[in-house]
Formats: C-alpha cells, sequence, structure tokens
C-alpha cells in the first residue's frame, strides 16, 4: 500500500471536483467533461492500491502456511 499514490489520487479526484464544478458554473462543457474524467481516473487508481494492499494480505496468508 502506497499512501503516497492515495494521496495523489485524493488529490487527483478533488481537482477533477473542482473543474467539473467550475465547468458547471462556467457553463464549459469541455471544463465538466475533464474534471469529469480525473475523477474516474482517481477512482481507478483507489482501486489499484486496493488490489495491491488485498494481494499483500493474501501473499502473507500464504506464506504463512
Amino acid at each position: 500500500m502506497s499512501v503516497e499514490n492515495r494521496m495523489k489520487a485524493t488529490a487527483k479526484n478533488i481537482e477533477g471536483k473542482a473543474q467539473e464544478a467550475f465547468g458547471d458554473l462556467t457553463g464549459d462543457p469541455k471544463q465538466k467533461a475533464v474534471g469529469i474524467a480525473k475523477q474516474i481516473e482517481a477512482n481507478i487508481e483507489h482501486g489499484v492500491e486496493n488490489l495491491k494492499e488485498e494481494l499483500d494480505i493474501k501473499k502473507d496468508q500464504v506464506e504463512k502456511f
């Protein structure tokens, strides 16, 4: 598990939410779409980190046998 990667993903998610809100506020669909895309990317990065963590747990369990 990389705390640094999770922090980067969280920052990207926040940035995406702000960009989406800015697109809504200004009526710019491109800004809104880019913001949503950043949020999706951040969610994928969080999923990858979750998967890494689960694999480490399973690896530790297997090594105990």
